[in-house]
């Protein structure tokens, strides 16, 4: 079985250290870095392409600004806000979902379909 990569970036050192030190032990999970600053998460993603990223809560209740970015670009990535000040924590994950529709099969068929994909994205 394959173990779950794990990249710790939450601050203040104290709590980083509290979270490496609850899955050091663990079998299953594989510390692929640890993080002092935020400005590396996104290249240290980039290159170690972890399962799980664990970043700080600053806000109880909101979601951190990196998420959004991480899991934009990383979308099977899940993410772990721990509040290094307080009892509360948050996971973010991002779905993916397909839609399907018939099309008639013409030309104006393809041609609606592209160009209901463009009003989607815009």
């Amino acid at each position: 079985m394959d173990k779950v990569r794990v990249l710790v970036a939450n601050r203040p050192r104290l709590m980083r250290e509290l979270i490496l030190a609850t899955i050091a032990d663990q079998p299953d999970i594989e510390v692929m870095a640890e993080i002092e600053e935020d400005g590396e998460i996104m290249r240290v993603v980039r290159e170690s392409q972890p399962h799980f990223v664990i970043i700080a809560l600053d806000t109880s209740g909101q979601r951190p600004l990196i998420c959004d970015e991480l899991l934009e670009q990383f979308p099977r990535m899940k993410i772990l806000a721990v509040a290094p000040d307080r009892n509360d924590s948050m996971f973010f994950w991002s779905v993916v979902e397909i839609h399907s529709a018939a099309i008639e099969n013409s030309e104006e068929g393809i041609l609606a379909a592209l160009r209901s994909s463009a009003r989607a994205v815009a």
